[in-house]
């Protein structure tokens, strides 16, 4: 069990992020039903609905989930809003992550209610910012990772910078983990656990539009660009997303509305160059839309039960620690062999 683990009560350590558009009660629910951090994304939702998504979430699950807010999108004040809402209903070893610093109010809000703060960030900067404001857990997102991007780092360098800075505090890594070989290798790297997104996009749960589950399974890693395009509702950060004809034309075309969503029986237009993502309420020109996606694609293969991608992680983490446990106790042997060798040359 790693500190991450510890700390939030999970018998895995890894976070599943918590993606607009594809994060619901029910993936949130059957993540944390299999023993990972499954997180509820509250992303623009009302305060009201937030409030019932967190309900249903856990009327499903009795294991501790989290909520994810995105303060950069919001703003503060719709940010605490949610929060107000969301965390009355959030129950005990529940946890809030945020994307992104949140102010300090938001920050107060969370610790008042007794919950761990969350933090994802993605420069050693903002790692002492969001340390400074109470966070229990960081995020390191690098830049192999899908979605908007917090800074410009490959994460293991991102992680080698702030562990060196932070020697104590609890980090997780985002970006690259798909298989349990990857938890297991951030874990020895240093970190105390992982967040995947990818990973769960194509899930039963996940309510990511089909077409969009396709092709992330689909996806080899090069078939993700970073790209500043989709900048409709969340401008001025980059973000990896799939290549499509938006990606590869040089001339940006009109914003006009191409799809819909429909969210609680009403119906919102999309603009091209929406920073939504395509979710299984959306119609219209899906292959225009962001369909974020991080390099760790070309080892999701599957549309699986959230519940069975997590044991298969779980399986192929506990296997790669046993193994590594196991190298470790030969080298010890052999270092001490090899210490035993030389007196005895000495004594001849």
């Amino acid at each position: 069990m790693t500190r991450l683990a510890a700390l939030l009560g999970l018998e895995l350590p890894l976070l599943q992020a918590g993606m607009g558009a594809v994060a619901g009660p029910a993936l949130c629910a059957a993540v944390s039903r299999a023993g990972a951090g499954g997180t509820l994304a509250l992303y623009k939702e009302p305060p009201d609905r937030a409030a019932r998504l967190v309900r249903e979430a856990a009327v499903a699950t009795d294991r501790p989930f989290g909520v994810n807010v995105v303060p950069e999108v919001t703003g503060p004040a719709r940010c605490l809003d949610q929060l107000r809402a969301a965390l009355p209903e959030l129950p005990p070893g529940g946890f809030v992550t945020s994307f992104g610093l949140p102010d300090t109010d938001a920050a107060r809000a969370v610790h008042t209610a007794g919950h761990p703060l969350v933090v994802q960030v993605g420069t050693p900067a903002d790692a002492d910012s969001a340390l400074g404001r109470g966070a229990a857990v960081l995020v390191l997102q690098g830049t192999e990772a899908g979605g908007h991007l917090l800074g410009r780092r490959p994460v293991d360098l991102l992680l080698a910078a702030v562990r060196a800075r932070h020697p104590h505090a609890v980090l997780a890594v985002a970006g690259g983990i798909a298989t349990g070989k990857d938890l297991a290798d951030a874990v020895a790297r240093g970190a105390d656990g992982a967040m995947a997104g990818t990973l769960f996009v194509p899930a039963a749960e996940s309510t990511a539009h089909p077409e969009f589950k396709r092709r992330v399974v689909e996806a080899a890693a090069d078939e993700t660009v970073v790209t500043s395009l989709f900048d409709i509702g969340w401008p001025h950060r980059p973000h990896r997303v799939l290549r499509n004809r938006l990606t590869t034309t040089p001339d940006r075309a009109p914003a006009v509305f191409i799809a819909t969503t429909r969210v609680d029986g009403r119906r919102y237009p999309v603009p091209r160059y929406s920073a939504a993502a395509p979710g299984e309420g959306t119609t219209g020109r899906i292959e225009e839309m962001a369909m974020y996606c991080g390099r760790s694609c070309a080892r999701v293969t599957t549309r699986h039960p959230a519940a069975a991608t997590v044991a298969r992680l779980r399986r192929e983490y506990e296997s790669e620690r046993r193994a590594a446990q196991g190298t470790a106790g030969a080298a010890t042997a052999a270092r001490t062999s090899g210490c035993e060798e030389p007196h005895r040359i000495q004594e001849r």
